[in-house]
């Protein structure tokens, strides 16, 4: 077994060679002495990692530890400085997507690459040349043969938008699998699944590997990791520090890998003293296409607390953390905070009122940091407005900035380096700690740790609940049910835009969630 417990310079474990499976598997894919910098930034240093024929390797890393640039070396998108790639033994050089895809190499992204108003064969068959003399019902019958191989259970002739996201991403791996792939690559593939769709997904990537197929699974879910991994490779500021058997670590050796020190892997529920904070009754969204995003959605939060809200995408939990925050309007309904209805009002008129609302969106750049400005600017975007005269003073931003920096360990630690070059969880941190810095009395936070590595997770975690004991009260959009299971005081479940359960989180289990988040009864 690696168990990286001798270190080299750095301090980093090293690594002994250990051939995975025992016997005469043979190497899918070998990376050797692999190297990407960018600038003085080193994203990749000479990193080593054997995938072999029928296993599933999950990659840990966090987030900046270069497994994003790994991946794009793999698939083509990046070239390498220096090393090498070896698929089935032979050296090739990968050049572009194409190369890739020609080498058995595909990659089922977290956001999907199909078209909605096609059909499920015909996104299979897009941009392949169909051979001479073969038929449409050849085609079909050999797209059917391979999803029945693997158990997928795709129905060919049904449209893409008519679809559940687990049907869609079942129509993914079978498009992958039909250009010809034996080497896969999942990036974080559970994200949007409900707990049985999760089931079902590792039970055809079981299959898959049971079948000789090669599997890299990218997830920042420990319980996954344990659940499905043979083999489990960590990348440490852009270097691997170990690769080990599944069944010979655990999921504490795993995160100290990751980060270099021993890191505890609890969360904390406090108990709090709760006020009534906001309400919110009937409350009903459309977007500007005229459809019913929300539908009579009600209930209640307390200062002091954490409610959870779980559903799958789509359920409506964006539209109800916007409409709270005031940048969507509202068909009907209330939002009571303290008593005084928002509902409809302008972020900025919300503010006026005394209103202290702090909001986390789904998308970081797009919506939450503006990327070509640094982080003392970033800072500066919430309270700009209440400086006098006609020039903007940056140095209070500025020192809160370091204090940010300092304190959530953002890396590289410059509050003058653009937003937009940081990774994913150190945005994370800079737009939570700044909305922290308004001293909010209500919280509400969509999907703050999606794609964000054990460590920073349990960072913002542990800030939630800091705010929490401080008497906030936080609405926490999340799609790990265990962290929603642990983290949260109650849990909403939204299907299709309505409430289909509103559950005590110590007397909820994962499955009774997932019926709920399908819009079943318990």
């Amino acid at each position: 077994m690696t168990t990286g417990s001798a270190a080299d310079a750095n301090g980093l474990p090293t690594e002994s060679v250990r051939h995975f499976p025992e016997g005469s598997a043979s190497p899918a894919l070998e990376l050797k002495r692999l190297t990407k910098t960018f600038g003085s930034l080193t994203a990749c240093d000479a990193i080593d990692i054997t995938l072999y024929r029928g296993e599933i390797l999950t990659l840990l890393g966090e987030n900046g530890s270069g497994k994003t640039t790994l991946m794009n070396m793999i698939t083509g998108l990046y070239r390498p400085d220096s090393g090498a790639m070896f698929v089935r033994g032979k050296r090739e050089d990968i050049r572009t997507p194409s190369d890739a895809r020609r080498l058995g190499i595909g990659m089922i992204h977290q956001h999907f690459k199909l078209v909605e108003p096609f059909t499920a064969q015909e996104n299979i068959l897009l941009g392949l040349p169909r051979s001479r003399g073969q038929s449409p019902a050849r085609l079909r019958a050999d797209i059917g043969a391979l999803s029945g191989r693997y158990g997928l259970g795709v129905e060919l002739d049904r449209r893409v938008s008519g679809m559940s996201v687990s049907q869609k991403q079942t129509v993914e791996i079978l498009k992958v699998l039909y250009r010809g792939a034996d080497v896969l690559i999942l990036d974080e593939p559970t994200a949007v699944l409900t707990p049985q769709e999760a089931d079902r997904l590792f039970g055809i990537l079981r299959r898959m590997r049971d079948n000789g197929a090669a599997i890299i699974m990218i997830t920042h879910k420990l319980s996954e990791v344990m659940a499905l991994s043979d083999r489990v490779a960590v990348l440490r500021q852009g270097r691997r520090a170990a690769t080990v058997r599944k069944d010979e670590t655990t999921p504490e050796q795993l995160t100290e890998f990751m980060v270099g020190q021993k890191v505890t892997l609890n969360i904390e529920r406090p108990a709090t003293v709760r006020k009534p904070l906001l309400s919110v009754k009937n409350l009903t969204v459309r977007d500007a296409d005229g459809a019913t995003r929300l539908s009579g959605v009600s209930f209640g939060l307390e200062s002091g607390e954490i409610l959870g809200v779980a559903g799958v995408a789509g359920s409506g939990q964006k539209q109800l953390c916007e409409a709270i925050a005031g940048l969507v309007p509202t068909v009907s309904g209330e939002i009571l905070l303290h008593g005084r209805d928002i509902a409809g009002q302008s972020p900025r008129k919300i503010y006026d009122q005394g209103v202290r609302l702090g909001f986390i969106p789904e998308d970081r750049l797009g919506m939450g940091l503006v990327g070509s400005m640094n982080i003392v600017d970033n800072l500066l975007l919430r309270d700009y407005r209440l400086q006098r005269g006609p020039f903007v003073r940056r140095s209070g931003a500025a020192k809160r900035a370091g204090d940010l920096v300092r304190r959530l360990s953002i890396i590289p630690p410059e509050p003058l380096r653009p937003v937009s070059r940081l990774s994913g969880g150190n945005l994370q941190k800079v737009l939570l700690g700044r909305e922290l810095m308004g001293r909010p009395e209500l919280l509400v936070t969509s999907y703050v740790v999606r794609g964000l590595d054990v460590h920073s997770s349990y960072v913002i975690y542990d800030l939630l609940n800091e705010q929490k004991k401080n008497g906030v009260g936080a609405l926490f959009v999340g799609e790990d049910l265990d962290v929603l299971l642990e983290l949260c005081d109650r849990i909403m479940v939204l299907c299709g835009g309505r409430v289909t359960g509103i559950v005590d989180s110590k007397a909820a289990t994962r499955e009774r969630i997932g019926l709920l988040m399908a819009g079943g009864e318990v």
